[in-house]
């Protein structure tokens, strides 16, 4: 593994201050937070690790993992939000919960680490069955769990779209781990279905970029009809020079949301789009590393209120982690 170098538009030390901005923010517990203060979700937490990982924070990123593994419910879940000395919101998301997996795989790919498999499989396999227990007969897997068990009404595409990708990765853990588990693939492809041919599942959240390339990105769809699934939603969340609105309806670009979209035009074989998509980014990037999560036009307000975020940062180290190809993490997003 070597961090990623683009060059004159982000050199290696450039993404390696980053990834140390990350872990400035990170807690002594291994939480990672979104910014001082802030709260933790297990998915941004996750991706944050996942590219302290991809920088050579390696022993930062365990941390990290080793904060879910004390966390871990008997059944297997996390609640939606953590604060530094408790819950906020106690919610059991599935896509927070999958998440695992392709955190735990990422960083197997990256460091060959074996033991580091050993030991968190048994998390990961408790949270894939978590999840699983929420999958409906027709395939697409219901967005969370009250705290009382209760699970809410619907499904949300960008979950379920995150979830089939979570699901591969767990079963390259299984099978890595000479584990059968045959029913996750079973599962994933019941749910690939589903994100491909049945729109009608999920809730609508059209207006949400995320909705929009969260199929493409986890490789729920590929090939032509990833190409033609993005061409169609460009005019709605693009903004020239600019970069990749969180919702189409608002001129409000996000860092974030722009890079997770570099990783999904990459995934259907849109190399310069790519290219082009992470070098508007580059206007949210502060002095000091840091990326400001969104900005407004034409204001040129940085919003939520100069909110500088960890996820936001994850989110540029692997999209350039990506866009380099040469990491043995490079593909997990793109080559489906």
């Amino acid at each position: 593994m070597k961090t990623p170098d683009l060059g004159a538009i982000l050199s290696a030390a450039d993404l390696r201050l980053t990834a140390e901005t990350i872990a400035e923010w990170q807690l002594p517990s291994g939480m990672i937070q979104w910014f001082p203060g802030g709260h933790a979700d297990p998915w941004n937490h996750v991706e944050a690790a996942m590219a302290l990982t991809t920088c050579g924070l390696v022993d930062e990123a365990e941390r990290g993992y080793q904060w879910l593994y004390d966390l871990q419910r008997h059944d297997g879940s996390w609640h939606n939000y953590y604060i530094g000395n408790g819950i906020e919101d106690a919610k059991l998301d599935a896509n927070c919960v999958a998440y695992i997996a392709t955190g735990v795989w990422h960083h197997y790919l990256a460091t060959e680490d074996k033991g580091f498999l050993e030991t968190y499989w048994p998390v990961v396999d408790r949270a894939m069955e978590f999840v699983l227990d929420l999958q409906t007969k027709r395939g697409e897997v219901i967005w969370a769990r009250r705290p009382d068990g209760t699970p809410w009404s619907y499904a949300l595409l960008t979950g379920s779209s995150s979830i089939s990708h979570s699901l591969r990765c767990a079963s390259h853990i299984a099978a890595e781990m000479g584990i059968e588990r045959e029913h996750w693939i079973d599962a994933r492809d019941r749910l690939v279905n589903v994100i491909a041919n049945h729109p009608d599942a999920f809730e609508p959240k059209d207006r949400w970029a995320m909705d929009w390339y969260y199929p493409v990105l986890t490789g729920a769809i590929t090939g032509d009809d990833a190409r033609k699934h993005m061409a169609a939603g460009w005019e709605s969340f693009a903004m020239s020079g600019k970069g990749i609105r969180c919702v189409s309806d608002r001129p409000w670009v996000t860092a974030a949301e722009t890079c997770e979209c570099v990783i999904a035009h990459l995934a259907a074989g849109e190399d310069a789009t790519a290219l082009t998509l992470f070098t508007w980014a580059q206007t949210l990037r502060d002095r000091d590393g840091r990326y400001f999560t969104g900005l407004v036009f034409p204001e040129l307000v940085h919003f939520p209120d100069n909110e500088r975020s960890t996820y936001t940062a994850a989110a540029v180290i692997l999209a350039a982690d990506a866009l380099e190809g040469i990491n043995p993490t490079s593909g997990l997003f793109t080559q489906h």
